[in-house]
């Protein structure tokens, strides 16, 4: 997956996995005082989640609210803090509906949210995604175009959520 035009930012959507790289020829815990022998682990915090979240429900059947604890407590970007109330309100009923490909596309909506400022898509057209409306014209006209990916899941997951959104709106009226 790509990210298009995200400007003063390396976003980096990681798993829990720590990975440790080299720097200069030396393994690189040295330089954050570790010794080779040690292990990194997660902060109690997250331990307690994890044992008490034994039956690892999906990322895509849990609350704004589960996801945000999670990211913070093993230390991941946390793409939760980046949606409004409003927002946080309908992935939390996307998720009550169990519109699990809707409910990727809030993610990729929030993470595009990293970084903050403008973003320039492969079109020109620039676009602030922490400022920009979510609706069902804006999510398929410029969210959609911040990711590339090679097997479309991205564009079906953006699809999704506009259709929700959309028929979020119909119901409405």
């Amino acid at each position: 997956m790509n990210i298009q035009g995200v400007r003063s930012a390396a976003v980096v959507y990681a798993s829990a996995k720590t990975q440790v790289g080299r720097h200069g020829g030396e393994d690189a815990s040295s330089d954050a005082g570790l010794s080779k022998g040690t292990s990194l682990k997660l902060s109690d915090e997250a331990q307690r989640l994890a044992s008490a979240d034994s039956a690892a429900k999906p990322m895509e059947a849990r609350t704004a609210e589960e996801v945000d604890q999670l990211q913070r407590a093993n230390g991941l970007v946390n793409t939760m803090a980046l949606l409004s109330p409003s927002e946080k309100q309908l992935y939390n009923e996307l998720v009550a509906k169990g519109d699990t490909e809707a409910v990727k596309g809030m993610n990729l909506l929030a993470l595009s949210r990293v970084g903050g400022g403008e973003v320039t898509l492969p079109n020109g057209n620039v676009f602030n995604p922490s400022t920009t409306a979510i609706t069902s014209e804006n999510i398929r006209n410029l969210f959609s175009q911040v990711f590339i990916s090679a097997d479309k899941d991205i564009d079906h997951a953006f699809n999704a959520l506009a259709r929700a959104l959309e028929g979020r709106q119909s119901a409405a009226a």
